[in-house]
């Protein structure tokens, strides 16, 4: 290990041989600094924190999705959930779990953790937890929390292939797909390619086919079927996908995906737990003491923030307007007890969703160093939840909402 003291050599002794690896070339977004060059020190108790947390989250997610999976109609649509999906979403791989990965985020408050929203489709900061992460370690002299954890992603995904060929499903044609000029998307979902082991291909989504009864992938020239989809793909935002001619192209892949005509990874069963809506039904079902087991109780209490479709914090005490399916901070406003907005995201994407209304917490401070020099912001936790279990672990920096362009900030054990 070499010691570097200027923040900009640091940096640039650290990332720029990963850079030349290319596995994670995006540390730097938009012309901004991304990655940092610093480590944030944690304990193994917050770690294990973390990972307890995660994975009693995932056991309350999965049995509530479950029973939701199995609901009607008009259930789907006070969830949120496109029309389009409706039949789909019924398709899971494994009842006990909600999702092959997702990403849990969590702010560490006065009152101990307390989980924001639930990534179970289309989580993205893979890399940087279960790659960059141990690789800065390495550099600054401390231990990596998430050490050895990049073999959850090859069972989590042998596990589901094998699991649809159990049903008696062909899966010899496998890819792996996401937009190609994308390169975080495409990077991350390569990075699952090669670590799944599985005999997979990446084609970007814009060379995916779709006609009749079979999704094909064009491959050195050629339309090759494919029968297992992992799609870097929101189902949201398929739903509304058409081609420039207006055909309803995403519809059309939905209709397969309910038939089974086309298997999916993450499964589109996946859908339900990443509405933010079910966080409120799950609240609901806390305050109404129902369903829920005392020991899922529990873990709604400690875990789990009041969560409503309507707003009943207005005149009481200040709260967060969340779109329902929104990402990385998207058209979330950050308002007092009066309703007054203190903090917006400029982001307008997501602002026509329909929005669930949750309690306001203050996520803990941090203080690092960047390019632009000393840093002080907020921080965000990600824990990932791979094939049922608590893995890798990831922290984000930013102001009051933790946005798209957020720094990622490698921790370590001290």
């Amino acid at each position: 290990m070499i010691r570097v003291d200027d923040y900009q050599e640091r940096r640039k002794h650290w990332y720029d041989p990963i850079r030349q690896e290319g596995i994670f070339t995006w540390d730097w977004f938009y012309g901004q600094e991304y990655a940092l060059a610093d480590l944030h020190s944690i304990s193994p108790q917050f770690r294990a924190e973390l990972a307890t947390a995660t994975e009693a989250l995932g056991q309350v997610f999965a049995r509530v999705a479950e029973v939701t999976r199995q609901g009607n109609e008009q259930l789907f649509a006070e969830l949120g959930l496109p029309r389009e999906t409706w039949q789909a979403v019924r398709i899971t791989l494994d009842p006990e779990l909600p999702t092959v990965i997702g990403r849990f985020d969590f702010a560490l408050t006065p009152e101990g953790l307390k989980m924001l929203e639930f990534n179970s489709d289309t989580p993205t900061g893979v890399v940087e937890a279960f790659y960059v992460n141990g690789k800065i370690c390495e550099q600054g002299g401390m231990e990596d929390p998430n050490a050895g954890m990049d073999q959850h992603i090859r069972q989590a995904f042998s596990t589901a292939v094998h699991s649809y060929r159990k049903r008696g499903f062909s899966c010899d044609g496998i890819f792996f797909s996401a937009l190609g000029w994308h390169e975080e998307d495409a990077g991350t979902t390569r990075y699952l390619m090669e670590n799944s082991t599985l005999p997979a291909r990446f084609v970007p989504l814009e060379d995916l086919r779709v006609k009749g009864d079979r999704m094909t992938a064009r491959w050195e020239g050629e339309e090759v079927p494919i029968d297992v989809l992992y799609r870097l793909h929101a189902l949201e935002i398929l739903a509304e996908d058409t081609d420039r001619d207006g055909y309803p192209t995403g519809a059309h892949v939905l209709d397969l995906v309910a038939r089974e005509k086309l298997l999916l990874i993450n499964p589109p069963s996946a859908l339900i737990s990443q509405t933010k809506a079910l966080q409120a039904l799950i609240w609901n079902l806390y305050e109404e003491d129902q369903f829920l087991t005392p020991g899922e109780r529990e873990t709604v209490e400690t875990y789990m923030l009041p969560t409503y479709l309507e707003n009943r914090f207005l005149g009481k005490e200040p709260h967060v307007i969340k779109p329902i399916f929104g990402r990385e901070g998207g058209a979330v406003r950050l308002c007092d007890a009066q309703g007054r907005v203190e903090h917006r995201d400029s982001d307008r994407l997501y602002e026509n969703q329909p929005m669930i209304y949750q309690k306001r917490v203050e996520l803990e401070t941090v203080e690092t160093e960047t390019l632009k020099g000393p840093f002080q912001g907020r921080l965000l936790w990600g824990s990932f939840l791979v094939g049922g279990k608590a893995s890798a672990i990831l922290a984000r920096a930013d102001g009051p909402i933790t946005g798209n362009l957020s720094y990622f900030l490698p921790v370590g054990y001290s």
